[in-house]
């Protein structure tokens, strides 16, 4: 894919503005940006004193946490689901 096939959205995050450029949609990359840009102000109202760096770093953990919940839940489910499948197929 060349540069001229990306997408470039500008968009604000922590009351900054940054260029995003990929090969998402712009409305996802807004989405995503905007879901960042409330992470980080979660952590900042219950961190004043946090600095830009220090914030990006936490909201970038707990980010990371919140995924890797979604997806272990997301493997239980799924074996669950094949669970119940092999039952109905073994009765």
């Amino acid at each position: 894919m060349s540069q001229s096939d990306k997408t470039r959205v500008t968009v604000e995050i922590h009351n900054r503005s940054y260029t995003i450029v990929g090969q998402e949609p712009a409305h996802r990359m807004r989405m995503v940006a905007s879901l960042v840009d409330q992470k980080m102000s979660e952590i900042a109202a219950a961190n004043p004193n946090l600095d830009t760096a220090k914030l990006a770093v936490l909201t970038a953990v707990n980010t990371t946490n919140d995924y890797l919940k979604l997806k272990e839940d997301y493997a239980q489910l799924l074996g669950s689901i094949t669970r119940k499948e092999a039952r109905k197929d073994n009765d």
